[in-house]
């Protein structure tokens, strides 16, 4: 069964305990968190202190996609604001493998994410330093996208590096995942899945997030 990650940038903030008491009551696994700067991606989400919040309502794991430019620069923060896994973008770090070591030592998991048009080859060198790979199948920045279809192959390509080598990496797809194409996005290889817009908008999101924990 995959693990489910519900972003909770689709959430209702002026109802963000509610919401977060229903993915506690519910089968997700993860508390999926976009921060967004306006800078790296054209939008501007949440930061630091309600992440603190979040991590106040819950023992699930807090899964932070950094969509930022320097993330260097701000990594011990989220540490400390509660992040168990962070992810920071391939193409917003110059010294990847160093971002990796300084997110390893502050006693987090390693997340690396990929744009649409990043080639999964150029984690060939540094996968094996890596947690888990998030694969973005739309572009970063907003909610709500369509599902970019070449993820799929990436997925493919992705997996048999990871079965090569013969590693435990988590291999998470974000944008646009629904009930429809779930089960696509596994059979090609991903093991976590992140849903936004297709859990808080769902009349039952218990329910969702049960069918997708089901799907493969």
């Amino acid at each position: 069964m995959p693990i489910i990650a519900p972003s909770l940038l689709a959430a209702d903030f002026l109802h963000l305990q509610e919401e977060c008491d229903m993915l506690n009551k519910s089968e997700a696994d993860w508390f999926h968190l976009d921060v967004m700067d306006g800078r790296f991606v054209p939008n501007i989400s949440y930061g630091l202190p309600v992440i603190e919040q979040i991590r106040k309502t819950t023992k699930k794991v807090c899964d932070v996609h950094l969509m930022i430019l320097e993330p260097e620069k701000y990594a011990e923060a989220f540490k400390n604001a509660g992040a168990d896994i962070l992810t920071v973008h391939i193409e917003a770090c110059v010294h990847l493998h160093r971002n990796l070591q300084q997110i390893r030592s502050l006693g987090m998991k390693t997340g690396v994410a990929l744009n649409p048009h990043t080639p999964v080859s150029l984690l060939q060198d540094v996968i094996q330093d890596i947690d888990m790979v998030l694969i973005m199948s739309v572009n970063p920045g907003f909610g709500g996208q369509t599902f970019i279809p070449h993820t799929l192959e990436k997925l493919k390509q992705l997996r048999r590096m990871v079965d090569e080598k013969k590693l435990p990496t988590i291999i998470e797809v974000d944008g646009g995942v629904t009930l429809d194409n779930a089960a696509s996005i596994v059979q090609a290889g991903a093991t976590a899945l992140v849903a936004g817009s297709s859990v808080f908008k769902s009349p039952d999101p218990i329910a969702t997030i049960a069918q997708l924990k089901r799907v493969g």
